[in-house]
């Protein structure tokens, strides 16, 4: 029977963050199995691993929602890294995903759990053409005037592609009540895999929404994925100026309130997205 593990990341408590699945042995799973657990578990992603033979700390992760197979999941690999410490000690692990490879730091805390910490694929930032944005907007029930001017909209890509729009205000942010199929649509047109809303609160401080309705979800509570895609996105508008650490919370919304961790190396281009998991 295959055993499934159930953690909460980005929070201290079971009760916060963005609930995962996780699999440590999926190697007698094909995806439709995978896809089935996902779909039966409900989860926004649920994490498959198998560990290479021969190489310690390293191993092959795949990542389902309800409704498909993702390249890559932020909060379903902080979990993962948290659930194999538990079981094997902290340490460097490498997870080989669809979207590359994905080094993953775990280390205990002073309070005795366990921080993980990613290190993103190559980010990079698109243009948004005018078409999906007011797509996007109408879906949403946004307007242009609603956004905030110093952070234009782009996709995002840190392992997955993600639309960001930025309110203007904390109000607007709170505020989410959008067409579920046609968001859905335009994003599978578009090949985004959520759609990235936030709010500047100051300098390094954001709020962030994430509607997920390509694999099924209304809302992530937190998006490990889009954090790194994020973080590339502040470094490559200008918006932040390297080294930095961005703190983002997320699912306080929805009375899942989670802490993600982001840092700007300012020499390399790739993306650190940090955060405590903790078993449900």
């Amino acid at each position: 029977m295959t055993a499934i593990l159930s953690y909460a990341a980005f929070t201290e408590t079971p009760e916060g963050g963005n609930p995962a699945g996780v699999v440590l042995d999926a190697s007698g799973l094909d995806a439709p199995a995978m896809l089935k657990i996902a779909a039966d578990l409900g989860y926004s992603e649920t994490a498959f691993v198998i560990a290479r033979d021969g190489v310690e700390g390293e191993y092959d992760v795949r990542y389902f929602s309800p409704e498909a197979e993702v390249p890559f999941c932020g909060h379903a690999t902080i979990a993962t890294g948290v659930a194999l410490a538990d079981r094997d000690g902290t340490g460097t692990l490498v997870f080989h995903t669809k979207a590359g490879t994905i080094p993953v730091q775990t280390e205990s805390t002073n309070g005795g759990g366990i921080t993980a910490t990613l290190t993103s694929v190559k980010p990079h930032t698109e243009v948004v053409d005018s078409q999906l944005l007011e797509g996007a907007l109408l879906a949403l029930g946004w307007t242009n005037d609603e956004l905030d001017p110093d952070l234009p909209p782009r996709i995002a890509y840190a392992g997955a592609r993600h639309l960001i729009l930025a309110a203007g205000t904390r109000e607007r942010l709170a505020d989410l009540d959008y067409d579920f199929d046609a968001l859905k649509q335009l994003m599978l047109e578009h090949d985004l895999t959520t759609v990235d809303l936030v709010h500047r609160e100051d300098d390094t401080t954001f709020h962030a929404r994430n509607p997920f309705p390509v694999g099924g979800v209304v809302e992530d509570p937190a998006t490990g994925a889009a954090a790194a895609a994020f973080g590339n996105y502040l470094r490559e508008t200008g918006a932040v100026t390297p080294p930095a650490t961005i703190t983002i919370h997320q699912g306080v919304d929805m009375g899942r309130p989670s802490l993600l961790i982001v840092t700007l190396d300012g020499e390399q281009t790739e993306v650190r997205v940090s955060g405590r998991a903790v078993a449900m």
